[in-house]
């Protein structure tokens, strides 16, 4: 029997092909030539380790506020599979997606695609029909043979590059950023956000002739804590407020973004007004995501080193809070020594959490690895493991005092798992 829901395709996806991941762009290329699946509008894709679901918000919200009709493909999901899809600012019901999981299913015929194929088909084909005027793509892991690079760009963005999925993309930046940089089309813009760019990165533009536009040579951003400047080839923006999205980092990404706008100002011309809304409205839910409340609660989907050392930073910049609580899952194959040790000075009490996935570490290995640290922060530092993140969350939310702060971060299954029942809105007891 054919799947006739949207998890009984997820489930049935998932047993398709012999691995999870697997590296390679020529099956997905064969299926979306026998579904004649190809954009009529400018796309851009956007590739990086750090940086990309923050670019890709930016895009989407000036875009809109401009005036364009938006199709956005961005992943992963936090609770719902469905916000990988979103067509105007609104991610698309489960149902809109059905028609297109059972056409990738017809043409497909005898080829197996990994779960992670066969949704960026389901989701391009619907995207191209969609009536949009532009499409966002988010590359998953890597570029060169993500799923995604198998539709031309008009327009690359590369994000900040760092050491992450090693397994997969090799052993340091100059690696990974080859990887990244296979996204890139000759003749057409390639912008590259990380102010320390990967040699391989620059190489690789040279190499296939794309317009490379590196941050610090064809654009440039200043400014103080009030507001910032930016500066292109042949455009500027004065007194711009911050994004609304919060960290120190999130300049990188916007300065990417104004960049991306300007290299396709013939074919999308965007208002100084609609730059200025869309940095204002944006929004992106686990990005050092500042919930208010008794205590203050922070959800960050950071889960690598360079991710986890911007958190620390934005944390270091919120001001002095009693005690920090933290709420932490991520999977195994992380650097989980280098990210524990990023933390440590920071947290006095942690809740290590399981995770409904094979590959997650389990909270008794995240206990083991956070014991074998030799540094550890100031003050008394107690853990906890738990069975789920919102079991842990509830755990902080016992132990914490109104004035106190819990950080929830790591994977997007930690931060997805506090979120499944909506946004927590926390009030802790009060100190009599």
């Amino acid at each position: 029997m054919a799947p006739r829901s949207l998890p009984d395709w997820l489930a049935y996806c998932a047993g398709m092909h012999p691995t999870e991941i697997d590296l390679s762009l020529e099956r997905v290329v064969e299926v979306r030539a026998r579904l004649g699946l190809c954009f009529k509008v400018p796309v851009i894709s956007v590739a990086g380790t750090n940086g990309k679901g923050s670019t890709c918000a930016m895009l989407e919200a000036i875009a809109l506020q401009a005036g364009y009709r938006v199709g956005l493909y961005a992943k992963p999901h936090l609770v719902h599979f469905e916000e990988r899809c979103r067509v105007d600012g609104r991610m698309v019901d489960a149902a809109e997606l059905l028609p297109h999981f059972e056409a990738v299913e017809s043409a497909r015929g005898e080829i197996t695609l990994s779960i992670f194929e066969f949704t960026t088909l389901a989701i391009a084909r619907l995207l191209s029909q969609a009536p949009v005027d532009l499409v966002i793509l988010e590359v998953g892991l890597g570029g060169r043979f993500d799923a995604v690079n198998a539709f031309d760009t008009d327009c690359a963005i590369v994000t900040s590059i760092d050491l992450d999925h090693m397994e997969f993309l090799g052993p340091d930046r100059e690696s990974i950023g080859r990887e990244k940089a296979g996204i890139m089309r000759r003749g057409k813009p390639a912008i590259v956000s990380d102010p320390v760019a990967p040699k391989s990165v620059i190489a690789e533009a040279e190499r296939i002739g794309a317009d490379l536009w590196l941050l610090g040579r064809d654009f440039s951003i200043g400014g103080d804590r009030q507001q910032w400047n930016w500066a292109g080839r042949e455009r500027r923006y004065n007194g711009l407020a911050y994004p609304a999205l919060r960290g120190a980092n999130q300049l990188l990404n916007a300065a990417g973004v104004l960049a991306a706008f300007e290299a396709l100002r013939g074919v999308l011309p965007i208002t100084a007004q609609a730059v200025r809304n869309g940095f204002a409205l944006v929004e992106l839910p686990g990005r050092f995501q500042i919930v208010a409340g008794q205590p203050t609660l922070v959800l960050d989907v950071a889960h690598n080193p360079h991710s986890v050392a911007a958190l620390a930073q934005n944390l270091d910049q919120m001001g002095f809070y009693p005690r920090t609580h933290a709420v932490f899952g991520a999977m195994r194959d992380k650097d989980l020594a280098a990210i524990l040790a990023r933390m440590a000075p920071l947290v006095d009490r942690w809740h290590f959490t399981d995770l409904p996935l094979p590959r997650a570490a389990s909270a008794e290995e995240l206990s083991a690895a956070h014991a074998a640290l030799a540094a550890k922060g100031p003050g008394p530092v107690t853990v906890q493991r738990h069975a789920s993140p919102a079991q842990a969350l509830a755990a902080a939310l016992g132990e914490a005092d109104p004035a106190d702060r819990i950080v929830v971060f790591g994977s997007f299954y930690t931060v997805g798992g506090v979120l499944k029942d909506g946004l927590p809105r926390l009030g802790a007891r009060h100190v009599g």
